[in-house]
């Protein structure tokens, strides 16, 4: 039987946490985590956030962090390192009353790998991003009609229907270059001369 472990009703500060493999974490309620290092090597499916806060962490994927909905927790002046696909931050309105919790902002993602991650409700001028391979759009749903007429490569029009008709509440998607081009069937090159050629785009 798969262990529980429960990090709730308490203040971890200046510490080193390591989420390893095989156990269920729990990840509060009333779970705060300030100054210390995180190391993920769970799995997504493995993190369960309650609602909490992390304050001026820094949070390392040792693996790659698939799939994780962080909108229930803080993040505040956290720095990312490491692999974080599907991963969602900031909190959202439309899922459940625990996705209205949490939050992110100062937050300095230039040493993660990002792909298929999104930001929802947060203002993205406080938010440190990834260049290129990764690149992130901002506000798509603004640029949709734009996006659409752009000329992209192999079947990456599949990703900008996905991108320009996001859940309410998002700001930002980010994806990486090398990964999305090879399930997009073209090549990194050809996916930057039509980036740089579109709105809204940071790299």
């Amino acid at each position: 039987m798969t262990p529980n472990i429960h990090y709730e009703k308490r203040e971890i500060v200046g510490e080193r946490l390591e989420l390893a493999k095989g156990p269920i974490y729990w990840l509060g309620p009333d779970l705060t985590v300030r100054d210390s290092t995180v190391i993920i090597s769970a799995a997504g499916r493995s993190l369960v956030p309650m609602s909490g806060q992390f304050i001026n962490c820094t949070i390392q994927a040792k693996g790659q962090l698939t799939g994780l909905p962080w909108a229930p927790m803080k993040l505040t002046g956290c720095r990312f390192k490491g692999r974080f696909t599907g991963n969602d931050f900031g909190f959202r309105e439309d899922v459940d009353e625990r996705w209205k919790a949490g939050g992110v902002e100062n937050c300095d993602f230039t040493e993660a790998q990002l792909n298929g991650c999104r930001f929802f409700n947060c203002d993205m001028t406080t938010i440190r991003l990834p260049r290129w391979p990764c690149f992130t759009f901002l506000d798509a749903r603004r640029h949709a009609a734009e996006l659409a007429r752009c000329e992209w490569p192999g079947s990456f029009d599949s990703v900008i229907r996905t991108v320009c008709d996001p859940p309410q509440g998002t700001v930002a998607s980010v994806w990486h270059a090398p990964t999305i081009a090879k399930k997009s069937e073209t090549t990194v090159e050809e996916l930057r001369a039509a980036l740089e050629t579109a709105p809204g785009i940071f790299m």
